[in-house]
């Protein structure tokens, strides 16, 4: 049984290496294989380690970056991949490196990080000349798994490490956190077009609120898509200043934070308490 599941996988990943261009769908592979989509699915997943769907990107995102290397355009890119439009180039780049076709253009992104202090414990400051792309709180495996991480987000970029760049960044987080006037700060955001909607629905909820994930799927035109949202909040790549510890249960209940709970518990904590009491009681009705 082994090997005849692998002889399938291989035929599969044959089949999707000669035909990645036409875009083939789960069914249409896997009835080249001789399976159901659901069981070609997880046989596939268990073989290859990654789903069909997954693959297939893997394989149209080295070719769009060999082509856009040669100077092709973002549209020809776009329409050579089997894509409909650049939009659809957009989301696959950022999937799977993180970077933009225009940036991939451009060449190799350069990222300079550091690692800084903060009032709710040491985190990762990342930014690009064009703003602040990463920011996160340092986890049990410390610098090291700090420096993983930007590696897997950004995988084709030059990482240098650069304390003075972080230094001024950090000083403007800390001022907001302790509620002073904000002072302009730019974002570098690589994400979904979907992302891109709950990240900045995040921007527009007020320090010492809290919404839930099915408020914000409401606000960006998307009711239902609750557990959609909470996977975007999840993968939101720069903490504190894209708010996603106010998004909580519709129990009332706290719900996960990536950071470790107690610290989301933290930052509303030291949120609310600076808040008018109107908005504290105005946060309480909307919770």
């Amino acid at each position: 049984m082994a090997g005849s599941d692998y002889a399938r996988v291989e035929q599969a990943i044959r089949f999707l290496d000669e035909h990645w261009r036409d875009q083939p769908g789960l069914e249409e592979v896997a009835a080249e294989v001789g399976l159901s989509a659901f069981h070609f699915q997880r046989m596939f997943r268990h073989w290859a380690g990654v789903s069909p769907k997954r693959f297939l990107q893997f394989l149209s995102a080295s070719e769009a970056r060999r082509l856009l290397a040669e100077s092709r355009s973002v549209l020809d890119t776009s329409l050579e991949l089997g894509l409909s439009g650049p939009g659809r180039l957009h989301d696959l780049m950022i999937s799977v490196d993180r970077m933009t076709p225009g940036e991939i253009k451009a060449g190799p992104l350069a990222i300079d990080w550091a690692i800084e202090d903060t009032m709710f414990g040491k985190a990762v400051f990342a930014a690009t000349p064009r703003g602040l792309c990463g920011l996160w709180f340092l986890g049990d495996d410390g610098p090291r798994g700090a420096v993983a991480e930007l590696g897997r987000r950004f995988p084709h970029a030059s990482l240098r490490r650069a304390p003075g760049r972080m230094a001024p960044i950090a000083a403007e987080l800390e001022r907001r956190l302790r509620g002073r006037a904000p002072r302009p700060l730019s974002l570098l955001l690589a994400g979904t077009s979907f992302q891109l909607q709950v990240w900045e629905a995040l921007l527009r909820v007020p320090a010492g609120r809290v919404v839930d994930y099915r408020r914000v799927a409401t606000s960006i035109g998307r009711p239902g898509a609750d557990r959609a949202v909470a996977q975007a909040i999840g993968a939101n790549p720069i903490a504190c200043l894209i708010p996603c510890h106010r998004v909580i249960q519709s129990t009332g209940g706290f719900g996960g934070y990536r950071w470790g709970q107690p610290r989301k518990r933290a930052l509303l904590a030291v949120e609310q308490s600076r808040a008018r009491p109107a908005d504290q009681a105005r946060s309480t009705r909307n919770a």
